[in-house]
Parts: C-alpha cells; sequence; structure tokens
C-alpha cells in the first residue's frame, strides 16, 4: 500500500498549541512559542505513525470571503487573535519549510478548502490522503482513500474517523454532511441552522430524505414544528448548506518529500525552541 499524504489544518494546530499549552514554554526573544511547539509535535506524531509519503501544512482566511458575503454572522463571534500567538503565526511557515513540508495558502479561501482539493486530487491520482485537524466539518471527505484524524481534548493523539466512523457519530454519509449542518447548524461558524431541528432530527431526515433538497420538498408530511421551519427556512438553509459545502481549488500534486530534521532542528533552535531541536535531532 502506497504511503499518505498528510493534510494539517495549520490554523488549528496553532490555536490548539497556543491554548492548550502553557505560555512559559518561550524562546529565544523571550515570547511564548507554546504554539510552534505544539503544532509541529503533533504533525511528528503523526508523521511517525503513519509514515506519509510528504506533508502538506495547510492555512487560509479566518473566513472565506464567499462566506462571509452570504451570511455575515460566519466567524463573526470568534475573537481577536491574541497577539502572542499572531507572533508565533508570522513565523510558522518558515519553521515548517525548513522541515520540509509544504506550506500553502489562499487568499479568498480557508485551510479546509485545501485540505479537501489535496485530498480529492490525491484520490484522483489512486492515492490516500490524511487530513489531520479538530473541525468536523471535514468528516464530509472521509472515504476508502481519505481518513479524518480528529484531534481530540486531553488525548496524545487524533482519532481515525472514515466513512464508517461518520455514520456512528452523526447517523449520516459523509457526503450529508454539509445538508446536516444546514439544518442542525453549527456554533463554532456561527451558523444556527433549522429552529428546533438538533443533530437527531437532522440525522433521521437525511436517513429518511437523503439530502436537503429532497426535505424541503417533502416538508408538508413532516411534524409541524419541522414542516415550519423547513418551508419559512427553505432559502436559508441552502445557504447554510452552501457555506458548508468545501470548495475546490486548482492544486499541484505535490511529490515526496521527507521531514529533513537536520534543517528543522537548526530553525527550531534559532526560535529558542531547543528541546525540539533535540527531538528532530533523535536526542530525546
Amino acid at each position: 500500500m502506497s504511503a499518505p499524504l498528510l493534510l494539517c489544518d495549520t490554523p488549528g494546530l496553532l490555536y490548539r498549541g497556543f491554548f492548550a499549552l502553557p505560555d512559559s514554554i518561550k524562546g529565544a526573544e523571550g515570547r511564548p512559542v507554546n504554539a510552534l511547539v505544539g503544532s509541529v509535535n503533533m504533525t511528528l506524531w503523526c508523521i511517525e505513525k503513519y509514515q506519509p509519503r510528504a506533508v502538506v501544512m495547510c492555512f487560509g482566511q479566518e473566513s472565506a470571503s464567499y462566506r462571509v458575503e452570504a451570511y455575515p454572522d460566519y466567524h463573526a463571534a470568534r475573537p481577536e487573535m491574541p497577539e502572542d500567538l499572531a507572533w508565533q503565526w508570522e513565523r510558522a511557515p518558515a519553521l515548517y519549510e525548513a522541515l520540509g513540508w509544504t506550506v500553502l495558502g489562499h487568499d479568498d479561501l480557508e485551510a479546509d478548502d485545501l485540505m479537501g482539493s489535496f485530498a480529492a486530487l490525491e484520490t484522483e491520482h489512486g492515492g490516500r490522503s490524511l487530513i489531520l485537524t479538530a473541525d468536523r466539518d471535514m468528516f464530509q471527505c472521509a472515504n476508502d482513500s481519505v481518513t479524518i484524524l480528529l484531534q481530540k481534548a486531553r488525548q496524545q493523539g487524533p482519532d481515525e474517523v472514515g466513512p464508517e466512523q461518520v455514520r456512528e457519530i452523526y447517523g449520516i454519509d459523509p457526503s450529508q454532511v454539509p445538508d446536516f449542518i444546514a439544518l442542525r447548524g453549527d456554533p463554532s461558524d456561527g451558523l444556527p441552522g433549522a429552529k428546533g431541528i438538533g443533530a437527531k432530527t437532522a440525522a433521521d431526515i437525511l436517513q429518511r430524505k437523503g439530502d436537503l433538497e429532497h426535505a424541503i420538498l417533502g416538508a408538508i408530511r413532516e411534524k409541524p414544528a419541522v414542516r415550519k421551519s423547513l418551508i419559512e427556512q427553505a432559502a436559508e438553509l441552502r445557504m447554510f448548506r452552501d457555506i458548508a459545502t468545501l470548495r475546490s481549488v486548482p492544486l499541484e500534486r505535490p511529490a515526496d518529500r521527507g521531514t529533513d530534521g537536520e534543517a528543522g532542528a537548526a530553525a527550531a533552535e534559532a526560535l529558542g525552541m531547543n528541546r525540539l531541536a533535540r527531538r528532530l535531532r533523535g536526542e530525546s
């Protein structure tokens, strides 16, 4: 079996490292480097376990332009990035590149869109992909050749989520995830969903109807509260589904490329992350 491509939700990794690790982890300039340490260590954990053919660190907009234009409240409740995280964010790409990892961002779309596009491209070429993220929106990418590595709090490594696990968690197929988000909503993205429809009802509707459009068309047969939401919010729900659906980005397939421990160690040392440098050199 060929080695997989590892696709990383870099903003998620940096935020996770920043808030999960103490800010007492400081570098050469006396600034916290917890986000950098956390993002690299989690990626290294996956590299050691899965031996990917290459690593892509995906960046992107905090909120894709078309999503905010469609729904101004999308991501509106998210606080401004802390200064200590912004400082690390600026230095992250050079560190990742020194490690031999591909770094790619997008001016208008989000990291999710890039990861989904890379995974689709890898599948087209007969390859496999691993998507490292804490965002369950990425469940829509799960298939026989794409596995979501779902990060969870207070555990060392991520959970492996394929199509069967998506069905166990949500009761729907991966292809129905955008419809599910539209109906249930997604508080982390500021999407309210359909009034009075929670996860269980959303899954039941999709199990019976297949997708949002057929649910709306057959709304007259639903219970009064559900019928009311589907009919009165039809246009809004279609918009939510569009927002939840990943956009395709034209990309080139990354070449095979291993992690450069020595160059990465030198870059880590320059930032004052000596313990990480020792790990990269295999000294600890």
